[in-house]
């Protein structure tokens, strides 16, 4: 039995002792799962640990059914992905969403494409509107944590028209330029509280982070447009500039899109992969989990009380990523709250370190089978998308 230690000055009395590692397994050279107790808390957690500097080794979001709407579990999300060949070492429940539609209520990008993209997120329970923290991997596979604003911009003739949301419709605003794909769906939403103009687009390659559309077809002066398969529409909301700039767009005019972050990620590249959270809970090897309610407008239900939790984060050099889910609301497990979350991420040597989704919400699963106790009577939750460890073949 190996004895992990987080007896440092900085934990909470409660967490400042002495974790056993009851199981240890190498799952591929550099990825290693581990489960963690203390009868005495009670605590019972799940870690998995990854060297980023392995070649072999990558970080892959996954979204329910493929879809940007939708929910299934963690464990059918990688049967699913081995069924197409993708070696699933490890998953873990990510993002917030909302329960009826399995929507995720960050930004979201996988495989270098952009699934919805928000300047805010789409959150019913902020104690004021804000962006959350995400979680995000550049082109190089280095990891990155922030609270990560989608920007977007079309480029036609010189002329700069910003995109506000990507998959997502900015309603309220008196106006604003929302970008379609096809992930979205078959058509654009009707929006009959004010005016609209939308223009369809055809994909036609890419130069390097920048993608390159041909405008095609007629404007249209109305909402609900057809979004073609093989490219996106770019819609114009409210009586202002945008509307004109985007009713000036000529069939076959070619339009520049560009698709990323803010802050950007290394070189100026877009992120191959970004997936959201709330709230940070280690910046810099210090916890800030009790400023979240300040900082990210957090609720007391969510931070303070103690719930099963999931988290990641890495170490200090970046070469290391941990994630780690934590049983909850059984005489085995209680649970831990944002700030003792914190101090365990810290303890496994976590540098930076947000929360995922959590209560009923957590779930890890380790070579294909559930490890962890989820809450729900019913058992495993269906969520709306999952953070996966794949060895590549």
């Amino acid at each position: 039995m190996h004895v992990l230690s987080l007896g440092l000055a900085w934990t909470p009395a409660l967490y400042a002792q002495q974790v056993d590692t009851v199981a240890r397994r190498v799952l591929a050279p550099g990825v290693t799962y581990m489960q963690l107790v203390n009868p005495a808390i009670p605590l019972v957690a799940y870690l998995v640990r990854v060297d980023l500097r392995r070649h072999d080794i990558e970080l892959r979001a996954l979204r329910a059914r493929d879809s940007l709407r939708g929910r299934e579990s963690i464990t059918d999300m990688a049967h699913r992905a081995q069924t197409r060949g993708v070696n699933v070492l490890a998953a873990v429940n990510g993002d917030f969403f909302e329960l009826k539609s399995g929507e995720n209520e960050n930004n979201q990008v996988i495989d270098g494409e952009w699934w919805k993209g928000l300047k805010v997120t789409d959150s019913p329970y902020d104690t004021y509107d804000n962006v959350h923290v995400q979680f995000a991997v550049d082109r190089d596979g280095h990891p990155m944590m922030d609270r990560f604003l989608f920007d977007g911009r079309a480029i036609a003739h010189g002329v700069v028209t910003p995109i506000i949301t990507l998959n997502f419709n900015p309603s309220g605003n008196p106006e604003g330029t929302a970008l379609y794909t096809p992930r979205y769906g078959v058509m654009t939403p009707h929006d009959t509280s004010r005016q609209t103009v939308e223009a369809s687009m055809r994909a036609a390659g890419r130069r390097g982070d920048t993608l390159l559309f041909v405008r095609s077809g007629a404007i249209s002066s109305a909402s609900g447009s057809t979004i073609p398969r093989d490219g996106a529409v770019l819609a114009a909301y409210g009586p202002g500039s945008r509307a004109k700039e985007v009713q000036a767009l000529a069939d076959g005019d070619t339009v520049k899109l560009v698709l990323t972050t803010l802050p950007r990620p290394r070189h100026g590249m877009s992120p191959s992969l970004v997936i959201g959270g709330w709230p940070r809970i280690l910046r810099n090897g210090v916890s800030v989990a009790s400023e979240a309610p300040v900082i990210e407008g957090t609720i007391s239900r969510n931070a303070e009380a103690k719930h099963p939790r999931t988290a990641i984060g890495f170490s200090r050099d970046s070469a290391t990523l941990f994630i780690m889910v934590v049983d909850g609301r059984s005489a085995k497990s209680a649970g831990v709250s944002l700030v003792e979350l914190a101090s365990l991420m810290r303890g496994v040597g976590a540098w930076d370190a947000m929360n995922f989704d959590g209560g009923g919400s957590t779930t890890m699963v380790v070579d294909g089978a559930l490890v962890n106790a989820p809450t729900d009577a019913a058992g495993e939750r269906e969520v709306g998308n999952a953070l996966a460890i794949v060895k590549k073949r």
